[in-house]
């Protein structure tokens, strides 16, 4: 009989292709109140602290962060992969950064460290508008961090098919085409390095890797986010597709996504998402959303994010 119970919502969810399987609070980075998407009821939230910061910056620093984000609450994970749609932004300023990125934070003494890999536009760093590939780590979410291989940290792996920094092509076409990579950052059960893959090639391609020390501790959040930056008393720049997500559809042409989401186990083996309690935190409702984290038959465990320019603080 119990197993009966445990079999038939999975069912449902092969019949009807597309189910909701996760209930989400909204948080803000001080677990202060914020108001739901869908009823604006206020949702409270009770004891978890999400220690999060899109690519660190100094205090003080006058750079504002916004961000759709899901993710576990701290456990024992090791490492996460996902499908990640790409998307231009042309009319991006120099001051403006926007991207999505896989998340791993690692507990570290009293403090998180974190590492990411994911794909960005980033003007002031790049000089040009393209989308690409990046890697960041930060030691404990107050340091500066690093990108890409600009200091020691993340190792890009002799022969590559991505390197840190390297361009990415073509973007989607809003309500024609998307185009994505499949990315993985996991913890390799031999050498307890964390490595990063590409999946979507006619077999896995290893990229590189962060080394352990730079992720060592337990508990672990892993998180899949989508984000921008820019300045205070300037205005953000349009996040995924610039456009919100809608909350019935899951419309991969009109919205940026994270597909096909699995998680890692210790033997380096990856699984969809049922049963991974997931937590859905955003930071400005009228800046950027995500719609809940569906199973679809086809699609896998997956959510739809983003949002328009024009942010002001």
């Amino acid at each position: 009989m119990g197993g009966d119970y445990v079999v038939i919502p999975i069912l449902l969810c092969f019949l009807f292709r597309t189910c909701q399987l996760t209930l989400a609070d909204s948080i803000d980075l001080d677990g202060n109140l914020v108001m739901d998407e869908k009823n604006t009821t206020l949702l409270r939230h009770k004891s978890f602290h999400f220690p999060w910061r899109a690519n660190i910056k100094d205090e003080g620093s006058g750079i504002i962060s916004h961000y759709a984000t899901w993710h576990t609450k701290p456990g024992i994970f090791y490492g996460l992969r996902a499908e990640m749609s790409i998307w231009a932004s042309p009319n991006q300023e120099n001051s403006q950064e926007s991207g999505a990125s896989l998340q791993i934070y690692c507990q570290d003494g009293g403090n998180y460290n974190l590492i990411q890999a994911g794909f960005h536009i980033s003007p002031s760093l790049y000089h040009n508008k393209d989308i690409r590939f990046f890697t960041y780590w930060t030691k404990d979410l107050k340091s500066r961090g690093c990108y890409n291989l600009k200091c020691p940290g993340f190792v890009s792996a002799r022969g590559a098919n991505l390197v840190p920094g390297q361009a990415i092509s073509p973007p989607s076409i809003y309500g024609k085409q998307d185009y994505y990579i499949r990315l993985s950052l996991n913890q390799d059960p031999n050498s307890e390095d964390w490595v990063v893959y590409r999946h979507d090639l006619e077999k896995p391609s290893l990229l590189g890797h962060f080394p352990k020390k730079l992720c060592p501790g337990i508990p672990r959040i892993q998180a899949l986010t989508g984000f921008v930056n820019y300045f205070k008393n300037a205005h953000g720049p349009p996040m995924g597709s610039g456009h919100f997500p809608n909350y019935e559809d899951h419309d991969d042409k009109k919205s940026a996504y994270f597909r096909r989401i699995q998680y890692y186990t210790p033997n380096d083996r990856s699984y969809n998402m049922f049963g991974v309690p997931m937590v859905k935190l955003l930071d400005r409702l009228d800046c950027c959303r995500a719609n809940g984290l569906v199973f679809d038959y086809k699609r896998g465990f997956m959510f739809n994010y983003g949002g328009p320019s024009g942010c002001v603080g």
